[in-house]
């Protein structure tokens, strides 16, 4: 099975819950956990095959210059997480229904959901380093969409933000990393960068690559100092606190470690950098979950603790560990989302998560206690629970580090006073919430269970915990021996998943932290007032927020000193840095090169003289603004003659259309324009004019000159060749637009569409009022559409329409395309809107804007999505000839689908911006009326 449908069936499935919720809640519920549940069934396959010892894998040409193909490989660690992604994201699409109030948009949730279980399958799934790093930011992205979901919440907004920066800017460091380390290994390709372990630990950038990978991991999943953010993304709902914190966002960066572990472990600065940090962290989380109310809190530095624990066993860097990291990464996604979970049903049924309050609901939810105790107890490491295996795992590891010398004991000591702050912190939940005493000022009195289902997803995780802590080698064993093998290496160490081992060094470990938790706890007063009494210790985020204002003040600082909001000073820095940049090379430099001049026939100076003074007098007249106007399109109709002078049709043809469009858009602006007296510019301003103009024209000159008296190496010859055997088009110039660079193309429409919508957006609620008089003082036509002009142009649109249809056809064998074509039919439907108005135009034209710009893009890179499923690269077009009884022969070319989607693009964009510009004269208000 093609492993890339695991991806794309939740991205595509994403868009059923936004549009299933108009049917209901649970018909949106279901669509999601419909299309979770068919990935989750078709990884069985791939899940099987990596059992087999055959990794499901598929490759796709892309950018191979550039190292990037569209790899993908489901190993055993890629099925690990694989499944905790699908299995816990299912969980939480059931347990949301009933968690989100009927205000809550719940098809955005599930969409975003499903964008995200997309992303993270893209990160375990990707063999390519860049791809995997596509996807690596397509979560940061989605989790800054989750944890906003409620954009009313100043905290919510806030805590997405800083989880954006964090996570974004390690992307960043990432990014340099995977570039060092595909430059060591000659290859991007992860299943052939992990054999080279010895090779890239020998190289001397293996340092810069390791710190920059480590930062990457490091931020996203919560390490010191980069753990303040996960905290402040509590402001989500629970479910995205489940899911994010549990299985998938911060577990991204535990799985970059232990998927690089071959590679990049082995040396002494793998083992104090994530050893060290792994520690600081471990010992820090535990230590501050301890003193928190909120019980979200609590579960969040509980969840940087153990995240601390899995990156100090990878950091041990012995074989053993990473098997132990592998295991508690699989005990920790289960009770830490039923642990998210039962929280939610506390805070859903009571209306608070202040543990203060919280007491004594044992006796009002009996149910929902016992499930949270099961998953507290397993995150303690209590005994016959899955927390406490993977904990003696580790405990034994702390006892088998030789690095450290004779300072060995300290790793099991503070192994075992991690241990009882867990233990405490456990304890706390438990007793504040469930006992202690009673209820005091609950927000919703008497509190009691949650709706039946709500609760399923949490007995099936706590019954996990006690599954896997009573037959761990039954139920997880094989799961973990898979996983553990692409961590490690084709051979395992020898380890034992028993639940008895006798009295040793490690349960001893483990009697301590209990004992020695359940005292801390009972000790708590004391130990809250002495905590209270601590000296203060600076805060993270108080820092971060710090450091992001002072960055805040100088951007604004530095603005202020470039940009005072004079338009003139700004043309006037950009232009003098563009001189100066053409014009210091030159001196001591040969301007004239070797080639000939070219002669200069009649017409060719005769067309640069008219250039030249239509440029002037656009210039002169600058204040006259309709005068101004005409001389710029003489401008423009020149440069057109150029290219038909320089044998370029195509280029002609789009200028000449282009101008159209743009002249209409000025006069539609020129309207509002409002009356205002020119100024008269200063002498030093004028002075300083003149010297921009000449430095900027001159240096152009001077540069265009020397480009071209010089050899110009030129890969035209390759398209000329291959136009009509490689792209079956005789018109290079849309050959090289529709295939060769069609890719280029394919993100200039995207950018046209995003422009677009942009500009819609401005315009939208503009209101401006209408000008009485033009610039001059004379009042408007009274007849805003005359007759013969509104006449002419209905009989013209047809025609126009005709002409576009007969450009868009030749387009592959003679000068058009879609470009053309759509530029021509949009040149013919503005028209209508001038001559008839917006009224008239629109009761004719019922199609909307948006859907034709959407059709568009869809429809460009849906053919080059075609070329992929058939095994060619991205954007790959073909061709063919048919023969038709009555028209003969002719040619196909999938190109034309694309040139569609270019057509449809610049259809909709052009009459998006020009439509609604024109409708402004509807939606403002005479001068005198506007009171």
């Amino acid at each position: 099975m093609n492993v890339l449908i695991l991806i794309l069936l939740p991205l595509l499935g994403a868009a059923l819950p936004p549009l299933t919720i108009r049917f209901g809640r649970n018909v949106c519920t279901w669509s999601a956990m419909a299309v979770t549940a068919c990935t989750l069934v078709l990884t069985m396959t791939p899940l099987m095959q990596a059992f087999q010892g055959n990794p499901a894998s598929m490759h796709r040409s892309w950018v191979d210059d550039a190292g990037l193909a569209l790899t993908l490989r489901m190993d055993g660690l890629a099925a690990l997480f694989a499944l905790l992604v699908l299995g816990i994201g299912l969980l939480v699409i059931i347990y949301a229904r009933y968690y989100l109030s009927e205000k809550d948009p719940m098809g955005r949730l599930h969409g975003l959901l499903l964008v995200f279980m997309s992303s993270m399958l893209g990160v375990v799934l990707s063999d390519n380093l860049i791809l995997m790093l596509i996807f690596w930011e397509m979560t940061s992205l989605s989790s800054f969409l989750l944890i906003g979901y409620w954009q009313h919440r100043a905290d919510a907004r806030q805590g997405a933000r800083m989880a954006l920066i964090v996570t974004g800017s390690g992307g960043l460091a990432l990014l340099a990393g995977f570039l060092l380390l595909g430059q060591m290994a000659g290859t991007y390709q992860i299943s052939h960068i992990l054999p080279q372990g010895d090779l890239i630990r020998a190289h001397p950038l293996y340092v810069p690559a390791l710190v920059l990978i480590l930062i990457g991991a490091f931020t996203k999943s919560a390490q010191f100092p980069f753990h303040f953010w996960l905290p402040r993304a509590m402001a989500a709902p629970t479910p995205i606190s489940a899911y994010l914190h549990s299985a998938t966002m911060v577990k991204a960066g535990v799985f970059l470690l232990a998927r690089f572990y071959p590679v990049l472990a082995g040396t002494d600065l793998w083992f104090f950098t994530v050893g060290g940090v792994g520690l600081t962290t471990l010992l820090m989380g535990a230590y501050i979950a301890i003193f928190q109310h909120d019980l979200k809190g609590l579960l969040a530095y509980s969840t940087i603790s153990h995240l601390g624990l899995i990156v100090l066993l990878f950091g041990l860097d012995t074989p053993l560990a990473a098997v132990a990291a592998v295991f508690h990464i699989i005990n920790h996604a289960t009770f830490k989302a039923s642990l998210f979970m039962a929280a939610g049903i506390i805070d859903h049924e009571t209306g608070t998560r202040d543990m203060r309050s919280l007491n004594g609901l044992w006796k009002y939810m009996p149910h929902t206690a016992a499930l949270a105790m099961i998953a507290s107890a397993a995150m303690a490491g209590v005994p016959l629970l899955n927390g406490f295996l993977s904990k003696e795992m580790f405990f034994a590891e702390t006892l088998h580090v030789g690095l450290l010398g004779s300072a060995w004991r300290i790793l099991p000591a503070a192994a075992t006073l991690a241990g009882v702050f867990a233990v405490a912190y456990s304890a706390r939940f438990i007793h504040d919430v469930f006992f202690n005493g009673e209820p005091q000022g609950l927000p919703k009195y008497p509190p009691h269970e949650p709706p039946r289902f709500m609760k399923v997803p949490v007995e099936i995780l706590a019954g996990l915990c006690l599954l896997v802590g009573i037959l761990p080698g039954l139920t997880v064993g094989p799961l973990l021996r898979l996983a553990a093998t692409s961590v490690t290496g084709e051979t395992l160490p020898h380890y034992s998943l028993a639940v008895w081992h006798g009295f040793n060094t490690p349960l001893f470990m483990s009697l301590v932290a209990l004992g020695g938790g359940f005292a801390l706890y009972a000790a708590r007063r004391r130990l809250f007032a002495l905590h209270e009494r601590l000296p203060f210790s600076p805060d993270a985020a108080a820092l971060f927020h710090a450091a992001e204002d002072a960055l805040i003040r100088t951007a604004r600082a530095f603005l202020r000193g470039m940009d005072n909001g004079s338009l003139q000073r700004s043309a006037a820095l950009l232009l003098g840095m563009a001189s100066l940049a053409m014009i210091l090379p030159l001196p001591g430099a040969a301007i004239t090169g070797p080639l000939p001049v070219t002669p200069i026939d009649g017409p060719s100076l005769m067309g640069a003289l008219l250039l030249m003074a239509a440029g002037l007098l656009t210039v002169r007249w600058h204040a006259q603004r309709l005068s101004a106007i005409i001389a710029l399109s003489v401008v423009g109709l020149l440069v057109a003659l150029v290219f038909v002078r320089f044998s370029a049709p195509d280029l002609a043809l789009t200028q000449l259309s282009v101008e159209v469009v743009t002249i209409m858009l000025l006069l539609l602006a020129l309207f509002f324009i409002p009356r205002r007296h020119q100024p008269q510019s200063r002498p030093s301003a004028r002075f300083r004019n003149l010297l921009l103009s000449v430095g900027a024209g001159g240096g152009c000159g001077l540069l265009a000159w020397g480009m071209l008296t010089r050899p110009l190496d030129s890969i035209s010859s390759f398209f000329m060749e291959q136009s009509l055997p490689g792209g079956g088009g005789a018109n290079v110039v849309n050959v090289i637009l529709v295939d060769f660079r069609g890719f280029d193309t394919l993100g200039e429409v995207t950018v046209l569409a995003v422009a677009a919508i942009g500009i819609f957006a401005l315009l939208d609620n503009l209101r401006l009022p209408i000008p009485l008089l033009d610039q001059d003082g004379r009042p408007w036509a009274a007849e805003p559409h005359p007759l013969i002009l509104s006449q002419m142009t209905r009989f013209l649109l047809p025609l126009a329409l005709l002409v576009s249809a007969f450009l868009f056809l030749r387009g592959h064998n003679a000068p058009g395309g879609g470009f053309i074509a759509g530029l021509v039919t949009a040149v013919a439907l503005i028209l209508q809107y001038m001559a008839n108005g917006t009224a008239w135009t629109q009761r004719q034209w019922r199609l909307p804007f948006h859907p034709l710009i959407a059709a568009g893009v869809l429809i460009a890179a849906a053919t080059g999505a075609a070329s992929l499923l058939l095994n060619h690269p991205f954007l790959t077009s073909t061709f063919g000839h048919v023969s038709l009884p009555v028209i003969g022969e002719f040619e196909l070319a999938s190109a034309m689908v694309f040139d569609l989607g270019v057509f449809l693009t610049v259809v909709g964009v052009i009459m998006l911006i020009l439509a609604n510009l024109g409708k402004l004269t509807r939606r403002g208000t005479h001068p005198g009326k506007n009171r």
